[in-house]
């Protein structure tokens, strides 16, 4: 078997490449409307039926429960790469959604086999360190990722990326392949898709862990949604400017990713969570007022994206160790969370957006707050099982 070491790295590469997919279309989303002939509320709700889509991805993931993890990651990468190639036959609207959502759930595939395969490897104890060095492919995916399809969308038309992220979707399946041992044979009679999803949705800390995750990624996709057109419209920002943005964001999120790497190990995860949640509404308050010039925004921004990815990456390892019978499954359902919070998210954001800038950011504080109470739930357990 190769070392896990090397595996981690491929994983991290493979993110990068799965996370761009996803991420690209929020800077520019104004450049994909005008390509596609469509405006900021289709792309809007283009995004939530990506994220409702990606909901779906507890009922693949627990292929990885049940057939084993390397299957899994390797069908969350296929699942991938289809839908990469989807929009460059057939480059219209409704095709863009599809390939939105393919590009989604391949990614929810992928993603909780590989945290339960790091779970099985590496002791509670160390785990956030590890699971945040994987989440460096969600922040370099928007240091480096995004401002290459920056690049080729200038270059070749809004369809411009797909090719490459096609073709590195192949590169990455070769690799785990390789990489990966093989999975031991499945049990002579394995748990149930439902048996493995019921063992979560029945368990009160587990509910509470989903609901932290939810929660905080509609007060994250709020302003997630709108930042690159609030940018266009604040500052005239067009694609070069919007790639600097969103290289901003990503190296908070990389901050993010590196702080929870060397403190929710040791603050504890959910009190690492907490102050994550508590810090990223501090920043929502503080962004319509930063945002009176463009150095303000930009700082405005790299303290709601650090904060957040703080927050979301130090809950990753909490929720692996809450049901570890069925460890996939709960980080297909806590990544299902997400996923429909950023529906909600997506939903509300247009509207909050007419009425202004601070009722999105008012907006991502309310359900922050209630992220925090789910919070306070998940800690009794953690505290009486965990600590």
């Amino acid at each position: 078997m190769k070392p896990l070491r090397i595996q981690i790295l491929a994983f991290t590469l493979t993110r990068i490449v799965l996370n761009t997919a996803q991420r690209m279309v929020y800077p520019y989303m104004s450049v994909f409307g005008r390509g596609l002939g469509v405006d900021l509320t289709a792309l809007s709700q283009a995004v939530a039926g990506r994220s409702l889509l990606g909901a779906t991805g507890p009922f693949l993931a627990s292929i990885a429960d049940n057939r084993g993890r390397k299957v899994a990651m390797l069908l969350g990468v296929l699942i991938f790469v289809i839908g990469a190639i989807l929009v460059l036959g057939w480059p219209i609207y409704p095709v863009f959604v599809l390939t939105l959502a393919l590009t989604l759930l391949g990614k929810f595939v992928f993603d909780p086999a590989m945290q339960a395969y790091v779970g099985e490897r590496i002791p509670y104890q160390r785990r956030g360190f590890i699971l945040a060095i994987t989440e460096f492919g969600w922040s370099l995916s928007f240091i480096i990722g995004v401002p290459i399809m920056g690049f080729l969308i200038a270059r070749f038309g809004w369809q411009g990326p797909y090719p490459a992220l096609a073709l590195l979707g192949l590169l990455g399946m070769g690799s785990l392949a390789w990489l990966l041992p093989k999975d031991p044979p499945p049990a002579s009679d394995p748990p149930s898709i439902s048996r493995n999803l019921l063992s979560v949705l029945t368990f009160v800390p587990a509910l509470a862990g989903l609901a932290v995750g939810g929660f905080a990624s509609t007060a994250n996709e709020v302003i997630n949604v709108i930042f690159g057109v609030w940018m266009e419209d604040s500052f005239g920002l067009k694609i070069a400017g919007l790639a600097v943005t969103a290289a901003v964001i990503g190296l908070s999120e990389l901050g993010g990713e590196g702080l929870t790497a060397g403190l929710a190990d040791r603050l504890g995860k959910p009190r690492a969570v907490g102050i994550g949640l508590i810090a990223n509404s501090l920043a929502a308050i503080a962004l319509p007022i930063l945002g009176s010039s463009l150095p303000g925004a930009l700082f405005g921004l790299f303290c709601f994206y650090i904060t957040f990815e703080f927050t979301v990456v130090s809950n990753i390892p909490l929720m692996s160790e809450i049901v570890p019978t069925a460890r996939a499954s709960v980080m297909a359902t806590s990544a299902a969370a997400h996923s429909l919070g950023r529906v909600l998210g997506a939903l509300l954001a247009p509207l909050l957006y007419s009425i202004g800038f601070w009722g999105s950011c008012l907006a991502a504080v309310a359900f922050n707050l209630l992220a925090f109470l789910a919070l306070m739930k998940l800690n009794q357990w953690h505290d009486r099982v965990l600590r």
